[in-house]
C-alpha cells in the first residue's frame, strides 16, 4: 500500500453479482472487519516518523532462469518486493510486477526504488501467465505490464474491477476473477484467485471499486501460494481447510508499522509466522519488503522481526526464510 495517491480515479465502477464481499457498489472484507477512517487516516500522515533508508542498495544476482526442472520441482526468483518469477515445468508464472522507479502515478514524487529489480526487465525468459493481486501502484505498475503485453502477449489474471484499466493499456488477454474462481494455466496446472483482508484505491475516488486478493496455484497436485499484500485474518484458515497444507507460501512481511494503522492491511512477521502456520505451508519465502520505503520500519526490521518471530514460535527457520533479489532457488515439491 502506497501512502501517495493520485487525483483521478484508475478504474470505473462495474456492477458484478451481490456476493458476501461485494454490495453493489463496493467490495469489502468479511468477517467484521473495519477500515480506518477518514480520521485515522490523517493522524497517520501527521505522525508519520520514517526511519532512515539507504539511498540505494545494490543486489548479488545468482540467475539460474534456464534450469531443467523435474516434474516436481519448481524455480523461485526473488524480484523485488511482491515481484517473483515462479517456475514450474513449462510454464513461468509472474506475480504482481513492478519495475519502476516509483510506486506512484507520478514519476517526480512517490515512493522511489532503493533497490534495482534482480531481474533486468530485458533478461526475463518467457512470460506465459501474469497474477496480478491488487491495483495499488506498488503491486499493478501498468506500465510494465503494457511491455509485458508487447513483449510476451502472456496471460493476465486480475481481480474483478480491472480489467477495464488493462484494457487501457491495450491488453486483451486479461480475465476478471472474484474470489474461489479457477482458470486453467496449463495442462495439469489450474490457479483460483483466494480471499485476503486488505483494499483497492488508485485514486481519491475510487476506493473498493475493484477487489483484491491472494492466488492458489494448484500443479499436479502441488500448491503454491501467493499472498500479495494482507492483514492477518481467518482467510489463511480457511484457504488450508478447503485444499489442504501447501507446499510453497509467498508471504508479505512488510510494510507494517505503525502497528495501530496498519493492522488492518499488512501483517507484521509475527503474523506472517501464524499465516505460515495457519496454512501449514512446508516452505514458505518472505517478499513485499526492502524495495520501497512505504512506512515507517528501518530496511531490514521485517528480516529480523521474522527471525525473532520464528524464534518465539520454536518453529524451524528454514521453515520460512527470505530470498535474496536476483537469486533462483529451486525447490521440491515432492512428498
Amino acid at each position: 500500500m502506497a501512502l501517495t495517491y493520485p487525483l483521478l480515479c484508475g478504474c470505473g465502477t462495474t456492477e458484478y453479482p451481490l456476493s458476501g464481499h461485494y454490495d453493489g457498489q463496493k467490495f469489502f472484507n468479511s468477517g467484521g472487519y473495519e477500515e480506518p477512517g477518514f480520521w485515522e487516516t490523517v493522524k497517520l500522515l501527521a505522525g508519520l516518523r520514517f526511519k532512515k533508508w539507504p539511498d540505494s542498495v545494490g543486489n548479488k544476482p545468482v540467475l539460474n532462469l534456464d534450469a531443467a526442472l523435474g516434474p516436481d520441482q519448481v524455480a523461485v526468483t526473488f524480484v523485488n518486493h511482491a515481484t517473483v518469477l515462479i517456475q514450474l515445468p513449462g510454464l513461468n508464472i509472474l506475480t504482481d510486477p513492478v519495475w519502476s522507479e516509483r510506486a506512484s502515478p507520478l514519476d517526480w514524487v512517490g515512493p522511489k526504488r532503493v533497490r534495482e529489480p534482480g531481474i533486468d526487465f530485458e533478461s526475463l525468459p518467457r512470460i506465459d501467465l501474469v497474477i496480478v493481486s491488487h491495483n495499488h501502484y506498488d503491486h499493478l505498475d501498468l506500465a510494465i505490464l503494457g511491455r509485458l503485453n508487447q513483449r510476451f502477449s502472456p496471460r493476465m489474471l486480475v481481480p474483478l474491477g480491472n480489467k477495464r484499466l488493462l484494457r487501457s493499456q491495450g491488453i486483451e488477454k486479461v480475465e476478471e476473477l472474484d474470489w474461489w474462481d479457477t482458470t486453467a494455466a496449463s495442462p495439469g496446472t489450474s490457479v483460483m484467485f483466494t480471499p485476503a483482508q486488505h483494499f483497492s484505491s488508485r485514486g481519491l475516488f475510487d476506493r473498493n471499486t475493484a477487489l483484491w486478493g491472494s492466488y492458489l496455484i494448484r500443479s499436479r497436485g502441488r500448491l503454491i501460494y501467493f499472498g500479495g499484500d494482507a492483514g492477518y485474518s481467518a482467510h489463511f484458515r480457511e484457504i488450508r481447510d478447503r485444499f489442504g497444507p501447501v507446499d510453497i507460501a509467498l508471504l508479505p512481511i512488510g510494510a507494517y508499522e505503525p502497528r495501530w494503522f496498519m493492522k488492518a492491511f499488512h501483517m507484521n512477521p509475527a503474523e506472517a509466522v501464524q499465516a505460515h502456520v495457519d496454512l501449514r505451508s512446508r516452505q514458505s519465502i518472505g517478499i513485499h519488503f526492502g524495495t520501497f520505503q512505504l512506512t515507517e520500519e528501518e530496511i531490514d526490521a521485517p528480516r529480523r522481526d521474522l527471525a525473532a518471530a520464528l524464534a518465539e514460535a520454536n518453529l524451524d527457520p528454514k521453515s520460512f526464510v527470505t530470498l535474496s533479489e536476483g537469486v533462483t532457488t529451486i525447490y521440491s515439491m515432492a512428498r
